[in-house]
């Protein structure tokens, strides 16, 4: 991605030059100007959405949160894994508030213990889906940069992505449960028992 960044930055440099060199300048000064505008105004959206994190952590907000998500999480992962449901239930607790940068280590955490599921492949491709997907309530990043710009309504946004953030990840959760199978409890089951078989067998050789 930052090669393709390159080429395309390269390419628009190269073309500007060659067709207007005396906006050359003032257009890459201003494009950094911009740009460290923007970050500002994100760095500070993301430190008070990311404090208020801590301190419903801290609070056992998020706790309670994560409780009350557990038994529909339960069902549509599969999986019984208590650490892997509280780092979903944290994923998609910070994604609803469109904080995508702050759901990464939740997201990454949860990934890692989904793969040591029985459900591993089924599990995986329906947190990709909800991540791809992405219900958002409240996006704030957005927001944050419409603000950066100096939209006249940067809240306009709202309603629109949560019509289509919700119905893109209602379909993304139909269409992973059609072509993606969970597997069968006797058939977990039975490949857990062929496991621990192998290991004894191990063991005693």
């Amino acid at each position: 991605m930052n090669t393709l960044f390159v080429i395309v930055f390269l390419a628009c440099a190269a073309l500007l030059f060659v067709s207007a060199p005396e906006n050359f300048l003032t257009a890459l000064l201003d494009g950094a100007s911009k740009s460290a505008t923007l970050c500002c105004s994100l760095i500070a959206t993301y430190a008070v959405w990311l404090g208020l994190m801590r301190v419903w952590e801290d609070c056992g907000i998020a706790r309670k949160t994560s409780r009350l998500l557990k038994p529909a999480l339960k069902r549509l992962f599969q999986t019984d894994d208590n650490a892997a449901i509280d780092a979903i239930s944290m994923n998609i607790s910070v994604n609803l508030l469109g904080i995508s940068g702050a759901a990464t280590p939740y997201g990454i955490t949860a990934a890692k213990l989904l793969d040591k599921t029985p459900q591993a492949e089924y599990a995986s491709a329906m947190f990709f889906v909800l991540n791809a997907t992405s219900l958002q309530i409240l996006p704030t990043s957005l927001i944050a940069v419409r603000v950066a710009l100096h939209s006249a309504a940067p809240n306009d946004i709202v309603l629109p992505i949560l019509l289509t953030s919700a119905l893109s990840t209602v379909l993304g959760v139909i269409l992973t449960r059609i072509f993606i199978k969970p597997v069968q409890s006797h058939k977990v089951s039975a490949a857990k028992k062929q496991t621990e078989f192998f290991k004894t067998h191990r063991a005693g050789i």
